[in-house]
């Protein structure tokens, strides 16, 4: 054999050898880094994970939360459509700084972080009004469960009325003629001027009053076991000081006064002088979808109507 065909077999060889090596090598370090993903983490990858576990709770919650007020939704538009323009007669005014139209525009010039932001913000605002709603109905149940015998079956003081007819109920809201957030004791429900109003249960007419200040006339009735409702700003009142009343009773109709934004009825219930929460007393006369309804409108509206 030659001396070239030598050298030509030796280099061949060599070669091959150091190929093989080379491969063995890089099917180790293959072997290893996955042996390494599959069962070892990193610091980062076991944030990262836990991050992915906590958010996807977070999504499973809000999806719930979302659901539980999807059905609202419609209600909210019959409300700010229907009856702001019945009020006001006027449009109703646009709350939002982008209308969906632009935001289909936009929505490639969005960055990621802002649909995180905007995720995570209303997440908090839902889980916030979901906590106030099942708040209610925790103290719905209180009351079926430990006061069932002294509770009144309360009728809707407005005959007819939709739960799109809610306002705010009781709580810090903001005060239209005072411009600052104060405490509102009862519920606000929309209606017209000159609406009848009725007695919510049986009992016997405890005060009259005739004003122009604060909530104008008012009727009071004792319902007895301490319970007490006040209609406020009151137009008519066909009642009188210890006449007894019987439930679905018209004791007078809606009023209005000329500060205030619209004519409505003021509704307080009063239990031994303490102020309790309306809604939390019109689960007999309502569907449970309208009642659940008229909760959440309770809940969410922040702006009292006097």
């Amino acid at each position: 054999m030659s001396e070239s065909k030598r050298k030509t077999s030796k280099f061949r060889t060599i070669l091959g050898i150091v190929f093989r090596h080379l491969v063995a090598t890089v099917s180790f370090a293959i072997a290893l880094y996955v042996l390494f993903a599959l069962f070892f983490s990193t610091d980062e990858e076991r944030q990262l994970q836990r991050e992915n576990r906590l958010y996807r709770q977070r999504y499973d919650k809000m999806v719930q939360k979302e659901r539980l007020i999807a059905d609202v939704l419609e209600g909210l538009s019959v409300r700010d459509n229907d009856i702001y323009k019945g009020l006001f007669k006027t449009s109703v005014p646009s709350a939002d700084p982008v209308s969906p139209a632009g935001m289909v525009a936009i929505a490639d010039s969005l960055t990621e972080s802002y649909y995180l932001s905007t995720a995570a913000s209303t997440s908090g605002t839902l889980m916030l009004m979901a906590g106030s709603v099942d708040a209610n109905f925790e103290e719905v149940f209180r009351i079926l469960r430990e006061e069932r015998d002294s509770v009144p079956p309360l009728s809707l003081p407005l005959h007819g009325m939709s739960y799109v007819q809610t306002g705010a109920s009781v709580g810090m809201k903001y005060n239209p003629v005072y411009k600052l957030q104060v405490q509102h004791d009862g519920l606000d429900l929309v209606a017209p001027q000159g609406a009848p109003v009725y007695a919510v249960a049986d009992g016997v007419v405890s005060q009259v009053v005739r004003s122009r200040k604060g909530l104008g006339n008012i009727v009071e009735i004792d319902h007895g076991n301490g319970y007490v409702s006040r209609y406020c700003l009151m137009g008519e009142m066909s009642v009188v000081k210890g006449r007894r009343v019987k439930r679905d009773q018209q004791i007078g109709t809606v009023g209005i006064s000329p500060t205030l934004p619209a004519p409505h009825l003021h509704f307080e219930i009063r239990r031994r002088g303490r102020v309790c929460d309306p809604v939390n007393f019109f689960f007999a006369s309502l569907s449970p979808e309208e009642y659940s309804r008229m909760i959440y409108l309770s809940v969410i509206t922040e702006q009292s109507m006097d």
